[in-house]
């Protein structure tokens, strides 16, 4: 090889982990705050603190996200038992981390430490990824067990099918069901999957289905062990070990009333319409994308390319995350030429696209575009977007002599990919602003108020009600990570509290104080503006006695923005 070629090489190599570098110690800084994201609230800091404080795991009915599987969760509760939730971010930013040093093992065999390089830089900054990465979600574990699942399975081909390899395949596909019911799709297609890709890579002379059907038996049954806490735990409880899916089916007796996934987005602007509830049926995306967003008929049949170049964060009409539009090009660069490569690399693109396709395709049915539903195929998109860049460098240089500038291609087109990932970053330095954190120019409490709205109500009822008070929530979406009192959250769903009793034609005020007396509900925490519109879009019945309520019953103790917190006045009660 040149001398000259050998430079290039080791300057990009070079370059390529000095940005690497660079965007580590971006994500470090950025993930130095306090957790104000919307899951973490509701559910993986709030479900772990619960438990620390009532001394272990236990069964918690009224929230029906307790029964999701737990992996990452249970790490967050080590991290609030060390009294940091900061550390939280950490700990689920290391699974992407860990995600990039498989993609880099995996390219720097497959290409050249270069792309594995490269490969990890371009999946690290990903907006989704970097979004997730500062966030204490469990979307990175998920991604991460399944990438491991079926790379491993790679492997165990490749290695002559060692035991070993297969067992641990199977481990990490039942660690991904037990951080994530999205789990269950990834078992579900490399169980489709497994026995064609055994069967294909067996010579042609030796075509043994009963391997491939053992192999896969096997696959399952090392997922199933390492779900199984989960699952055994959910069956005990509900009698459906992966409760509430499909709970109609495994136990129609036992019911559980979900939160309305509507009102638990913290920044969801309107309670939902009753045109929303019609169209959140079986009707499909197209329909419920006509009836919510007006799109026209080119924008829906475009909606899986439109993914890779319209997303938006925290708007889910465009999807609640971004991605790179390279996602969506380079990996149809990657078949050049795939007629004359290996056998086992031909077959590892196949399937890398086939799981791709078919995970988008489920995901896309669901019916909810969000990109972070995405995540566990973007690992796979990156593998083939460096085969995709590989195959334009290697035409660059085939046809430098008749085109000089085709040697530009490659430097451009990389370029640019991380200019769009690297313009994100940015923009999270602005709108997150870790260093006022970071510095101390803001404290925990004033730097929580600037990012979560109800903070403040929150923190007036940590610090001055009673060890007695119990709080019922109105709308504020199944937040109650920073709320210390006891409390209980409230829907237009939820049975038997306030809002229930106020749509309930026959009720009287008395009604509604016997039934929050009962329970003993002192306080309310309310977002004025959602309860007010739910309000509007019922019968007058219902606006008639909050007016009484408000009006007789409830004493304003502390309002900030929209969010006032109420105390009852039970003094009529009959």
């Amino acid at each position: 090889m040149p001398d000259y070629t050998i430079t290039k090489q080791r300057g990009i190599f070079i370059l390529t982990g000095g940005l690497l570098a660079g965007l580590l110690i971006s994500l470090v800084l950025l993930a130095c705050t306090p957790p104000f994201s919307r899951d973490a609230l509701i559910h993986h800091l709030q479900l772990p603190k619960l438990y620390l404080q009532h001394g272990g795991i236990y069964e918690i009915p009224e929230l029906v996200f307790s029964y999701y599987p737990m992996n990452l969760d249970l790490l967050y509760m080590g991290a609030l038992y060390l009294g940091s939730d900061i550390l939280a971010k950490y700990i689920h930013m290391a699974f992407g981390l860990g995600t990039a040093l498989l993609l880099y093992v995996h390219l720097k065999k497959r290409l050249s430490a270069t792309y594995g390089l490269l490969g990890a830089l371009f999946f690290l900054s990903i907006p989704i990824i970097v979004k997730l990465s500062i966030t204490v979600y469990v979307d990175l574990g998920l991604l991460f067990f399944n990438t491991a699942s079926l790379l491993l399975l790679f492997h165990w081909l490749e290695t002559g099918k060692q035991k070993k390899y297969l067992i641990l395949a199977g481990l990490s596909c039942g660690l991904a069901i037990g951080t994530k019911y999205n789990g269950l799709l990834v078992l579900f297609l490399l169980t489709l999957m497994l026995p064609i890709l055994i069967i294909r890579s067996q010579p042609q002379t030796k075509k043994e289905a009963g391997t491939a059907i053992r192999a896969t038996i096997f696959f399952c049954l090392a997922a199933l062990l390492s779900a199984s806490p989960w699952l055994i735990r959910n069956a005990a409880w509900t009698g459906n070990p992966i409760y509430p899916l499909y709970n109609d089916f495994f136990n129609r007796s036992y019911t559980t009333s979900p939160p309305d996934q509507q009102l638990s987005t913290a920044t969801e602007k309107e309670v939902k319409t009753d045109e929303e509830k019609n169209s959140s049926g079986a009707r499909g995306v197209f329909t419920r994308r006509y009836m919510l967003y007006q799109e026209n008929i080119w924008q829906l049949l475009f909606l899986p390319v439109r993914i890779f170049f319209e997303g938006q964060d925290n708007d889910p009409r465009y999807f609640d995350g971004r991605l790179n539009p390279f996602l969506f090009f380079l990996p149809f660069l990657s078949f050049l030429g795939i007629t004359q490569e290996k056998k086992q690399l031909r077959l590892e693109k196949m399937t890398l696209t086939a799981f791709s396709v078919f995970y988008f395709l489920f995901a896309f049915n669901t019916g909810v575009l969000r990109i972070r539903y995405l995540a566990p195929i973007l690992p796979f998109l990156v593998i083939l977007s460096m085969y995709g860049l590989k195959n334009l460098e290697n035409l660059g240089e085939k046809h430098a002599s008749k085109i000089g500038l085709t040697k530009l291609v490659w430097p451009l087109t990389v370029f640019l990919l991380l200019l769009w990932n690297g313009s994100y970053i940015q923009q999270q330095f602005v709108k997150i602003d870790p260093l006022s954190s970071i510095t101390g120019r803001l404290s925990r409490d004033k730097y929580l108020t600037k990012q979560i709205p109800e903070y403040p109500v929150m923190q007036y009822a940590n610090k001055n009600l009673p060890d007695s008070a119990k709080i019922l929530c109105l709308f504020l979406g199944w937040r109650g990570y920073y709320l210390d009192r006891p409390h209980l959250f409230d829907s237009h769903s939820t049975p038997d509290l306030l809002l229930f009793w106020l749509g309930q034609p026959e009720s009287s005020i008395e009604t509604v104080l016997q039934n929050l007396q009962e329970q003993q509900i002192s306080h309310l925490l309310i977002r004025t503006d959602l309860t007010t519109q739910w309000l509007h879009n019922g019968e007058n019945h219902r606006q008639e006695l909050w007016n009484l309520l408000s009006r007789n019953h409830l004493i304003a103790v502390h309002t900030h923005l929209n969010y006032i917190l109420y105390q009852i006045n039970f003094r009529s009660v009959r």
